[in-house]
């Protein structure tokens, strides 16, 4: 299967690639060009192209010969980056690809999610200070993935818990909505929402869905199995 990563130069988007060759894929890989270098330890392995993941003509030439596209929606800045991410993808991604985008707890698809007070507090008052300051604007990954649920692209949003680093625990488990009892633990290991992402490529039964996800091994996937 031959995949583009978009931010494949983050630690996210490394666990992808990792995951991806480590399946037999063929990798594209998508990142600043000053953060080329990140991906050194990939060099010969994969294909890089270089420029902002909301630049269209960057998405356009990288995606286009791919089977999949793993894409990570950062809401960077008050310039609707994330939205320019996912635009691009759905607009020049091959007709049939598989499209995977990540994005965190606080989005929702249809409104049947529940949030603790403390969740909703931490949200609002994150919210409030990136954009204050400009430094990231949640309401962008809101409607980038607004925009991907109205797609008929064959598309998956993973939702990710608070995450950590250490070796992996295997793939996670997931629910279609925060709230879920499975899902209150609130933790899972980085390298394995990549794992969940590249996974997500083969899985036909997360087409059109927003899978919230949780460590396999955390208190609450293991009391709920």
């Amino acid at each position: 299967m031959k995949i583009c990563i978009v931010g494949a130069s983050g630690k996210l988007g490394q666990y992808m690639i990792q995951h991806a060759l480590d399946r037999g894929d063929e990798v594209v890989g998508v990142c600043r060009a000053e953060s080329v270098g990140k991906l050194d330890a990939f060099k010969d392995r994969i294909t890089v192209v270089p420029g902002a993941t909301n630049d269209r003509e960057v998405i356009r030439k990288a995606v286009s010969e791919c089977d999949g596209v793993l894409a990570v929606l950062v809401p960077w800045g008050v310039q609707q980056y994330a939205t320019g991410t996912a635009q691009a993808v759905l607009d020049y991604a091959r007709p049939g690809a598989r499209l995977v985008f990540s994005c965190g707890w606080h989005i929702t698809r249809d409104g049947r999610d529940v949030y603790s007070w403390r969740f909703k507090t931490l949200l609002k008052l994150f919210g409030w200070i990136a954009r204050l300051t400009r430094f990231a604007d949640l309401n962008d990954q809101v409607e980038a993935c607004r925009r991907i649920f109205a797609s008929e692209t064959r598309w998956t949003v993973v939702r990710g818990s608070d995450l950590e680093e250490g070796e992996s625990e295997g793939l996670p488990v997931w629910s279609r909505h925060v709230g879920d009892p499975v899902l209150q633990s609130n933790i899972t290991r980085r390298v394995d929402f990549a794992l969940f992402m590249v996974a997500a490529l083969s899985n036909d039964e997360l087409i059109h869905e927003a899978p919230a996800i949780v460590s396999c091994k955390s208190p609450s996937a293991l009391a709920n199995a």
